[in-house]
């Protein structure tokens, strides 16, 4: 095998087995996904909501898409995506609980 088709065929298997990839290919239950939640309403759920520091609003997460739910709490899990709080939330998550997660929120419309 020539070196370019090493290194084709190496990224493609890293690719395969990446925490994103793997966290797109796991079907989530939203009743799962109900539960794991209940932290993030404090933030997430409550209109208007800002948090006491730093000064921002905190958006939205209901009705999004699963795919971008899916992407954002990986990347905070990995640490790709920062926000101090998000990061340590979304480390007690495996890929699972992301795509229930994922499941869940995306199928609220308020």
């Amino acid at each position: 095998m020539r070196p370019l088709q090493i290194a084709a065929c190496l990224a493609l298997a890293l690719a395969a087995h990446s925490p994103a990839a793997s966290a797109q290919q796991a079907a989530g239950n939203p009743e799962t996904g109900r539960g794991l939640t209940y932290t993030c309403v404090g933030c997430h759920g409550i209109e208007g909501y800002k948090n006491a520091y730093p000064h921002y609003h905190v958006p939205r997460i209901g009705g999004q898409s699963a795919e971008y739910l899916t992407n954002a709490l990986t990347e905070y899990r990995n640490g790709t995506r920062k926000h101090p709080t998000m990061e340590v939330q979304a480390q007690s998550f495996s890929d699972q609980d992301i795509a229930d997660i994922a499941a869940f929120l995306s199928g609220l419309t308020k």
